[in-house]
């Protein structure tokens, strides 16, 4: 019996850590293959490849953000193999299964919850005596003697023993592609807490897999080339003792792999922090963290425990290390959250200046609470996945919209770290808050039209720069409010060029150094290089290599002190020298900045 597990995952170097647990649990006793693709693959070439590989039986692995494509996987497969068996397992279809099972007819069985035993049990069962009615944790049909179908859905399977169950990281087809892939890597099941718009939040108490497992198949996986793990725990950080050894194992064994996860932040304890602050090597590890929102009374009413105060602690005791970058995640959409309270919300996690801040929006997921109290608030929202809100008693779809404007140029700015520099300058200068900003754009942007239409990066440089020049004049009759159109133009400039690898054959504003001014530079750099610094005249460059690797402007401010100070003295005038390596990506930095203060003399010549 030739066994397939596939799934469609959301981009091509994510991996499905579920399709490893199951072959690993039945390899021995089943001839089980993986076919991975993603939800852009188009579904004939899908259905091809599995056709190719000529299965009695494949498995899908659902989710939220694959089912809609699946479904179509399958209408296919079923029509050009009839005789094909085919299950289904995961989130997705683990909740209102019956529902599941009467949609999709084409469907034979489906494996709820925890699938590694259950799924073994079912292969024996199509092999040998096919008495489904003893495979716990399955829905199937059931044929009576008049030919009517009946949906069957099994009692569940008690939570497997987890020392019980092989390694899903141990193929040896996996190792050539382990650099350019994400791993997936678990150290427990279950969650803490009951937020109840989470799955997780179903399954009540948290078992782990034995430490010295754990670290002989992290050991394995960095030995044999994977560059990103993410652990899937949905609280990693919930035992400090094993928590702390992980950390301290990854930091001892690491080679350049970076490692991911999701932690809980008020519950950080500080002497765990203080040993990541003065251990970790920086870079290796991030901080998934969910903060979601920093309305109480909305906590309250998902029955989720957050102190606001605890977390911002470690947050903030984080990134002074410098060590680990943060993801925090936000939820639009939650019950007693409007539009204003949102915009609180929003501006209090950006206050804390995380690395990257993901605005996401209220999915009304099978199987959670929210699900199930929708009414109680007044919510709409998809009938199909991802199920997510149209609005609510106080947060109409017209707020939703608005928000998904804030979350556009929020990914294409801040979370992409293209003009970080400029930002900061507007959201905490130019703009009443940061959401204020962001909000005024996303209306701008989409005032345009660009929300249709592709870009590049000087597309992203020069679209702000029009919004701003437009803003700008509309407060020109008002008072400025403490902020420069000139230095954050200056600071886009910067950021513009540290955007690039090589030196930019072009640039977005109107450059107006003439060429004898630009070469009187170029001259003055490579004859006085310690005009600028040590640093600089260190690199030796001549004037011809200045013209090859060099780019220069003229700032009217004084950069290095708002940089370093946070003031800003137009009394002094800034040349940028921007140097490109030629290196590239692979190189840590491949364009280093460098500034000559010119400061004008009575004749206004610097």
């Amino acid at each position: 019996m030739k066994v397939v597990l596939s799934t469609l995952n959301a981009k091509y170097i994510h991996t499905s850590l579920a399709l490893r647990c199951l072959k690993a649990y039945s390899e021995k006793d089943f001839d089980i293959d993986i076919a991975e693709f993603t939800i852009k693959d188009p579904a004939m070439n899908i259905v091809a490849d599995l056709f190719a590989r000529n299965p009695d039986v494949v498995g899908f692995s659902c989710y939220i953000w694959n089912i809609e494509e699946t479904i179509t996987v399958i209408d296919m497969l079923r029509k050009i193999k009839p005789e094909i068996r085919i299950v289904l397992g995961g989130p997705e279809v683990s909740y209102d299964t019956e529902f599941w099972m009467e949609r999709l007819s084409q469907v034979d069985y489906i494996v709820v919850g925890e699938g590694e035993e259950t799924f073994h049990h079912l292969l024996t069962e199509l092999k040998d005596t096919l008495k489904f009615h003893l495979v716990f944790g399955l829905a199937y049909r059931k044929e009576h003697q008049d030919g009517r179908l009946e949906v069957i859905v099994n009692p569940p399977r008690p939570k497997l023993d987890l020392a019980t169950l092989p390694s899903p990281h141990r193929f040896a087809e996996d190792v050539p592609r382990l650099a350019s892939r994400v791993v997936y890597f678990e150290t427990s099941r279950g969650c803490p807490f009951s937020c109840q718009f989470c799955l997780s939040s179903i399954e009540v108490g948290v078992r782990y897999f034995d430490m010295e497992r754990t670290k002989s198949d992290l050991l394995y996986l960095i030995d044999a080339g994977a560059k990103l793990i993410k652990f899937v725990d949905r609280t990693f950080n919930i035992k400090r003792d094993y928590a702390l050894e992980i950390f301290q194992f990854l930091i001892e064994n690491h080679k350049g792999c970076v490692f991911q996860f999701e932690i809980t932040a008020d519950i950080m304890r500080p002497e765990v922090l203080d040993y990541l602050a003065e251990h970790a090597p920086p870079g290796i590890f991030r901080f998934e963290i969910g903060v979601q929102s920093t309305n109480d009374l909305t906590n309250e009413a998902v029955q989720r425990r957050q102190n606001f105060a605890k977390l911002t602690r470690t947050v903030n005791k984080v990134k002074e290390s410098g060590k680990i970058d943060q993801h925090l995640d936000l939820i639009a959409g939650l019950p007693h959250e409007n539009y204003d309270s949102f915009r609180k919300t929003f501006n209090d996690v950006f206050d804390l200046r995380p690395e990257e801040l993901q605005l996401g929006f209220l999915k009304m997921l099978r199987g959670t609470g929210m699900r199930l109290d929708a009414d109680k608030h007044g919510y709409i929202y998809m009938d199909r996945a991802p199920y997510e809100i149209l609005g609510n008693d106080i947060m109409p779809f017209s707020d939703i919209v608005r928000i998904k404007r804030v979350e556009d140029v929020l990914e294409k700015y801040w979370n992409a770290h293209r003009m970080d520099h400029a930002l900061l300058y507007l959201v905490e200068r130019a703009f009443p808050s940061a959401f204020d900003f962001f909000q005024q754009f996303g209306d701008y942007w989409e005032g345009r039209g660009w929300q249709k239409i592709g870009h590049q990066l000087e597309d992203l440089f020069s679209r702000l720069w029009a919004f701003l020049s437009e803003t700008d004049a509309a407060r020109a009759e008002e008072e400025r409010s403490g902020w420069q159109l000139d230095v954050a133009l200056g600071l886009m400039k910067l950021d513009f060029f540290l955007n690039h690898n090589y030196k930019p054959r072009k640039v977005w504003w109107d450059f107006t150094m003439d060429k004898s001014e630009l070469n009187g530079w170029m001259q003055r750099l490579a004859e006085r290089p310690s005009d600028v610094s040590e640093a600089f005249a260190a690199l030796g460059l001549s004037e011809k290599e200045l013209h090859k690797h060099a780019v220069i402007e003229r700032l009217p401010f004084n950069l290095n002190r708002y940089l370093h100070e946070g003031i800003v003295s137009a009394k002094e005038d800034t040349l940028l020298v921007v140097i490109y390596s030629g290196g590239g990506k692979s190189d840590s930095r491949s364009a280093d900045y460098y500034t000559l203060l010119l400061v004008p003399s009575a004749s206004g010549q610097a």
